[in-house]
């Protein structure tokens, strides 16, 4: 059991995959734990998990800098990009990075039929080009190798007018990085945010549009006394954007994320990124500023596993990921897998 920024976690030595699913506190493990148990022996009543998604979506909230009534919770990043694309009007020109995750890309790839086009340009370009579009769609930091988008390019495009959606996933939960300008900012909660795989949400600024095509009772106004017949009255703000929670997710989520947002966000960042530019330095890597490492040398991944370290293979390179939960041990057990 490891101790870090005032929690425990049942994390093993050597496990630098964050990027691909994080490690929860002893806290948040132990809620969930709890709930399931309370389903089990039918202790678990529908109403009472709504504290639990508004926790949620309040520590979300914080995090990004914005107020609770603008964010809106849903399954999954696509999901909530979905919503955005589909409320594009027909011919709108989008913005994206190549080799984007595509969760963030194929959303607007899907509204082709309606003259949507999207533009794949080198990251360094996104900045620079971004006001030449109606809206940008990039992750803060790229998964399959750490790198940073231009956020005060994207910041100075969009006060001429392009919209700019941020995925924050691979970001937020350690990169001290002001998002609270942009016009939607989405995450997934099961990586760096610590929580359970089900769960996402997504920040939306009251000038973008976003069309609630998967409307159910838990988007209504009044959503207990809504959940039969019509008319639909949705949530006045982001709310009406809200699927139906995947409950136990958010009972982890609940407690994940507003221990994050009050947490030292520059502390936060300070560890996860002075790791991995430890281990850049190891390797004889210019620092770079990310929690994301990613390493192409021949065999990389072979010889990390070997030597416990859990890394994943990404765009043909071993792809390592530092929170707050590693230590300079694992950077170590790291290094001596990969150097002579």
């Amino acid at each position: 059991m490891r101790q870090s920024f005032g929690e425990r976690f049942d994390v093993p030595d050597g496990y630098l995959n964050t990027a691909s699913i994080g490690i929860p506190s002893a806290s948040a493990g132990e809620a969930v734990a709890a709930a399931v148990a309370g389903w089990r022996s039918g202790a678990g009543r529908a109403g009472e998990y709504d504290e639990y998604v508004e926790r949620a979506r309040a520590g979300f909230a914080a995090l990004v800098g914005l107020g609770a009534d603008r964010v809106a919770t849903g399954p999954a990043v696509s999901a909530l990009v979905g919503l955005v694309a589909a409320a594009l009007p027909a011919g709108a020109r989008v913005l994206v990075a190549g080799g984007e995750f595509t969760s963030v890309t194929w959303p607007f790839a899907a509204q082709a039929d309606r003259g949507v086009t999207v533009t794949e340009v080198d990251l360094a370009q996104v900045g620079p080009r971004a006001a030449e579009f109606d809206l940008v769609a990039v992750s803060v930091v790229q998964s399959a190798d750490g790198r940073l988008v231009d956020l005060d390019g994207l910041r100075a495009a969009r006060g001429s007018g392009t919209r700019v959606l941020l995925d924050a996933t691979q970001s937020l939960g350690w990169l001290d990085a002001d998002l609270s300008w942009a016009d939607a900012v989405v995450a997934a909660g099961y990586k760096w945010l610590l929580s359970p795989r089900g769960v996402a949400w997504m920040a939306v600024g009251p000038e973008l549009a976003a069309t609630p095509v998967a409307a159910g009772w838990f988007a209504g106004a009044d959503r207990w006394a809504q959940i039969y017949g019509l008319p639909m009255t949705l949530a006045p703000d982001a709310r009406r954007l809200d699927t139906s929670p995947a409950w136990y997710c958010h009972v982890g989520a609940a407690v994940a994320l507003p221990w994050l947002a009050g947490l030292d966000r520059s502390a936060v960042h300070t560890h996860c990124v002075g790791l991995a530019d430890s281990f850049r330095a190891g390797l004889g890597m210019e620092p770079a500023g990310s929690a994301i490492v990613s390493v192409t040398r021949d065999g990389a991944g072979e010889r990390l596993a070997a030597a416990g370290v859990v890394s994943a293979a990404r765009a043909g390179a071993a792809r390592l990921a530092f929170h707050l939960y590693n230590t300079e041990a694992d950077v170590a057990r790291a290094l001596d897998a990969l150097t002579p």
